[in-house]
């Protein structure tokens, strides 16, 4: 994010693309939501590195510019981590409408935001211990099912 306005810092993403497009990308990310509360709406002036927004409002922005760009492959970072429970569902959402029709890579140490994946693949120590499904990988009970389950026990 760099000091200008939020249109502007999502134009960013497709120097092309119209006003409307950005609106209905903001629309589909539910972004809209929190920038219609701004007082100066998609005018409103991000501070550098978005240092006036949440941590949610960025990766919902950062979720947006995505959808204008239009790639065909994506590469999502943790794109759900430091931020509350609502807000993630809300990003995962805004993520599987993201990764309609293209080919994703996602590095999540939340495994929430990967059991819809075709196919997880699970790294420890820098190799890859197993892969599949979230079905499959729960089904064979190794290492996978035992962090799922530790992770979700504790909720």
């Amino acid at each position: 994010m760099f000091k200008d306005t939020i249109m502007e810092n999502l134009r960013y993403a497709n120097l092309e693309a119209t006003d409307d497009e950005i609106i209905e990308a903001s629309r589909i990310t539910h972004a809209d939501e929190f920038i219609q509360q701004l007082e100066n709406g998609y005018n409103e002036v991000i501070e550098e590195g978005g240092a006036n927004l949440s941590q949610g409002e960025r990766q919902l922005l950062a979720i947006t510019r995505a959808i204008i760009a239009n790639k065909n492959i994506l590469i999502l970072d943790e794109a759900t981590s430091n931020i509350d429970t609502r807000t993630e569902k809300i990003i995962q959402n805004a993520i599987m409408k993201l990764m309609k029709n293209k080919t994703s890579f996602i590095i999540a140490h939340r495994l929430s935001t990967i059991v819809n994946a075709d196919c997880i693949f699970v790294i420890k120590d820098g190799q890859i211990i197993e892969s599949g499904t979230h079905k499959e990988l729960l089904a064979k009970k190794g290492f996978y099912e035992k962090m799922y389950h530790s992770a979700f026990s504790e909720d």
